[in-house]
């Protein structure tokens, strides 16, 4: 059980990472917020969830989250769901 824990919690830091470091200002302070207060509750079905939502464009993100475009049904999944109602204002 450890070392599935342990690859887990790797994972989790991974996509922290990830999330800070997406190449625009603003992603990175959207998706880094978001990974910050919600990867740590995430199981590991949401971990990978998540990982392949990072998969895609800045741009394409940019504009599912502020309801421009409608997501791929592929991303019609409660991560998602969380992500564009996540209030990005503290």
């Amino acid at each position: 059980m450890a070392n599935f824990d342990e690859s887990l919690e790797i994972a989790r830091k991974r996509l922290l990472f990830r999330s800070w470091h997406r190449g625009t200002r603003e992603m990175d302070l959207l998706l880094g917020r978001f990974a910050e207060r919600n990867l740590q509750t995430f199981s590991r079905r949401q971990v990978e969830l998540y990982e392949a939502m990072l998969e895609h464009s800045d741009s394409d993100l940019y504009d599912w989250m502020g309801g421009r475009e409608e997501p791929p049904t592929v991303l019609d999944h409660d991560v998602m769901k969380l992500l564009i109602n996540f209030k990005f204002i503290a």
